[in-house]
């Protein structure tokens, strides 16, 4: 039997985005769900769907914060797919340390693929902010078309 996963931390780093104690850079937003440039993108594109709800991950996240991640997660990546003529989309999403994740706030990675290209490695490398703004303004765009 595992052991009861540790508590939602309010201090973490999508915590502090979503209460504006820290910037980011913002492409979409709903009632349920926010979605923002990956700082350190493995893709031109890289986008992050959170809830706007405390879960630490899909251990304790609700049913309804679940449906409304996924149906963000499907808008976002058919505007990623137009905005970066991508091929195709990777989707992740992890789940306790063992698991890969690194912030315990419920996300999913949206990531733009290409045939051949392969992912960047996360190198902990902060991409210039002029090009998250560059890219956030091409999934609006392609959000606004779709």
């Amino acid at each position: 039997m595992s052991s009861p996963a540790p508590a939602y931390d309010a201090n973490n780093i999508f915590a502090k985005i979503l209460r504006g104690e820290l910037p980011a850079q913002k492409v979409y937003e709903d009632a349920a769900t926010l979605v923002i440039m990956d700082i350190m993108p493995r893709a031109d594109g890289h986008c992050l769907v959170i809830p706007k709800t405390p879960a630490r991950n899909v251990f304790d996240a609700s049913p309804e914060q679940l449906a409304a991640c996924m149906a963000t997660v499907q808008r976002m990546s058919h505007a990623a797919k137009i905005a970066f003529a991508a091929e195709g989309i990777t989707i992740q999403q992890f789940n306790e340390s063992a698991g890969g994740q690194v912030v315990f706030h419920l996300h999913y990675h949206v990531l733009p693929r290409h045939t051949g290209v392969t992912l960047k490695p996360h190198t902990g490398q902060m991409e210039k902010p002029d090009i998250l703004q560059a890219n956030a303004d091409k999934l609006r765009a392609a959000l606004a078309q779709s």
